[in-house]
């Protein structure tokens, strides 16, 4: 088996593209996705959040979102809406927000390297989200969101890409957010093999997004080859969806807390207690920290920067040197009481793409009593603790933009 390898994907037609393209199915919520697929009968949104065809307070979990999922797509591809291509292809796929742009190349990856650890990990997953990836998989025979990986960047590759991307693209669309979609169908077999090979001769691929439908598509592997005496390894289900960017063209943004209360401190005590570990300035404008061990704070109407002690950075630990930890370990746990930053509901996550007006907009409205602004974790930072075979803490990345999903669909043996 290859790292990644071609397959014949499911895409809408030129025609209904930008009628079925979507968000992806974990950011937002069924209420949401509601919303957005008002009127567009095609949104992948109906296979993605198929409980936005069926009653109000339907549990998205239930067998009959999997199975209404399962009926849409047939739906759609019995319309003609989506269409699997007729040979083995990659893809090429350019996202554009703003004045960032990354181009990734769409590709099945293999299942043995992610369970070898060869397609590395950085985070931990969460049992009942991957009970859901794996139940809708398998209810489909597709995968449909694809896993956001990265590599260390290779000039061979990138000349391959500039290649292809001189030529006319089979999608060029922008979504209602405002990020452009383009995508290049690779079907020229030299080309194909060519990119093969450039792949299977890197050390490692690495996780950026995507841990839950990369261990659910496992799942669903270890599944089908039991379930199936002849198995031979070459079978769809051993390979699952990806888009696959170079390191350096990779947008991560900051991801940054808000906690409920002080832990029964006032805020002249609060201050006094951070500042045994952190420098602290009142600042008269929100404060985007400028580097790695720089930190905001709102608190009160008030921001303040916080630069933690060059003492507490342990530099040896690429877990423990992240700012999403030093902040964990030297203020939310020891300050404000949080342990378990995974399951206390006394703190919340708030992705950079909001801004810092969304931190001040959830400590002035009373929800929340102090909110903290982090410098973005670096690219650098998340392959170190992969290959240290370690986790990150809970939302240490915010990857921008996202992947669309209906784009580009696997289909299952």
């Amino acid at each position: 088996m290859t790292l990644i390898r071609p397959f014949a994907g499911l895409r809408p037609t030129v025609k209904h593209a930008a009628d079925v393209v979507a968000p992806p199915y974990d950011v937002l919520n069924t209420e949401e996705a509601r919303a957005r697929a008002a009127g567009r009968p095609y949104s992948f949104l109906h296979i993605s959040k198929p409980e936005i065809d069926l009653p109000q307070g339907t549990d998205p979990y239930s067998p009959a979102v999997y199975a209404k999922g399962a009926e849409n797509l047939q739906a759609q591809r019995n319309k003609g809406i989506l269409q699997q291509d007729s040979q083995a292809c990659y893809y090429l796929y350019r996202l554009i927000m703003g004045n960032h742009t990354q181009t990734g190349l769409v590709a099945v990856a293999s299942v043995p390297d992610y369970d070898t650890n060869r397609i590395r990990k950085h985070e931990f997953t969460r049992p009942d989200k991957e009970d859901d990836r794996v139940r809708q998989i398998d209810a489909l025979n597709a995968q449909t969101g694809p896993v956001f990986l990265t590599y260390r960047h290779d000039q061979h590759v990138d000349a391959l890409v500039k290649k292809v991307c001189a030529g006319k693209p089979e999608y060029d669309l922008t979504a209602d957010d405002g990020v452009k979609h383009t995508l290049w169908v690779v079907s020229e077999q030299a080309l194909i093999d060519e990119l093969t090979q450039r792949f299977d001769a890197m050390t490692y691929l690495y996780i950026a997004d995507g841990h839950h439908r990369s261990a659910a598509a496992s799942r669903v592997a270890a599944m089908r080859k039991q379930n199936k005496p002849a198995h031979r390894g070459d079978e769809s289900y051993n390979y699952f969806l990806t888009v696959i960017f170079p390191d350096n063209q990779m947008k991560i943004l900051d991801y940054n807390r808000v906690i409920k209360d002080l832990n029964g401190l006032d805020k002249a005590a609060l201050l006094q207690a951070i500042d045994k570990s952190f420098a602290v300035e009142p600042q008269t404008a929100a404060v985007k920290p400028a580097r790695a061990g720089e930190f905001g704070m709102y608190l009160a109407g008030q921001w303040y920067r916080l630069t933690i002690k060059d003492a507490l950075i342990p530099k040896a630990d690429p877990v423990k040197r992240l700012d999403v930890s030093l902040l964990q370990d030297n203020l939310i746990e020891p300050i404000l009481g949080i342990a378990d930053p995974r399951r206390d509901k006394r703190i919340d996550f708030v992705g950079g793409i909001r801004g810092l007006q969304e931190l001040e907009k959830r400590v002035n409205s009373g929800e929340m009593a102090v909110a903290f602004s982090l410098f973005a974790t670096s690219m650098d930072a998340l392959m170190s603790v992969a290959d240290a075979n370690e986790v990150m803490p809970p939302k240490s990345t915010w990857f921008e933009p996202k992947l669309a999903d209906g784009l580009v669909s696997h289909l299952l043996d």
